[in-house]
């Protein structure tokens, strides 16, 4: 019942990956001193927009997004504002939250805060993206049982795997075995990504092994 979108999904996942693998890959082949742990704030947003883009573009070519109730460009600009002001919100929230989570307050406020700006494009862009600028719809999917289509599903995977992944980076920073990787924010970052990649693998292929147990409501 839900193999065209599975497919579809699966397809869009590995473009998406992909746009990691390049974001990473490419620099380095063509940047003189560009690494991973030595450049990494650069990296770090080198694999935030490009998510960013790719994101944007698979969803508004594959219509997942929900169709507008009007067509102005007045209401257009309005979801546009209302976007960009959700995704600066997710940046303050996660900006918080670590900090809150003990990482330096003021000393190393731009890695912290580029760290935000990271889970935004791993998290918040895609509820974006496949919601709509709608608190309701976003509580709703985050809600037990409030997957209303297999890419609410995946929404659900994604974001959940994207935040555990980054939690789980923190935990080797305080160990005291010296490598480039424990500098703040750099784990919490590649688990971040790692994550997320692992979301993307997984989401298709977990609603494709339970994809005659699932049932959606109608939206």
């Amino acid at each position: 019942m839900w193999d065209h979108e599975i497919r579809a999904m699966a397809s869009s996942h590995a473009i998406i990956a992909s746009s990691v693998f390049m974001a990473t890959v490419v620099p380095a082949v063509l940047v003189q001193g560009f690494s991973v742990y030595g450049t990494h704030l650069v990296w770090l947003y080198l694999v935030a927009g490009s998510v960013t883009v790719v994101n944007v573009a698979i969803f508004w070519l594959l219509g997942i997004s929900p169709p507008t109730k009007k067509h102005t460009v007045g209401y257009k600009l309005s979801r546009l504002v209302r976007s960009c002001l959700y995704l600066l919100l997710s940046c303050l929230f996660y900006h918080t939250v670590v900090v809150l989570y003990g990482a330096p307050l003021l000393e190393s406020a731009l890695e912290t805060f580029s760290l935000a700006v990271l889970l935004t494009s791993l998290t918040t862009l895609r509820c974006l993206c496949i919601l709509g600028p709608n608190i309701q719809a976003w509580i709703r999917v985050f809600s037990r049982h409030g997957a209303m289509s297999v890419w609410d599903t995946s929404l659900q995977i994604t974001v959940a795997c994207s935040v555990v992944g980054a939690w789980l980076g923190a935990f080797p920073i305080p160990l005291d075995w010296d490598r480039p990787w424990q500098v703040w924010p750099v784990s919490c970052s590649l688990g971040a990504v790692i994550g997320f990649l692992t979301g993307l693998v997984v989401a298709p292929a977990w609603i494709h092994y339970h994809r005659k147990q699932l049932t959606y409501k109608c939206k």
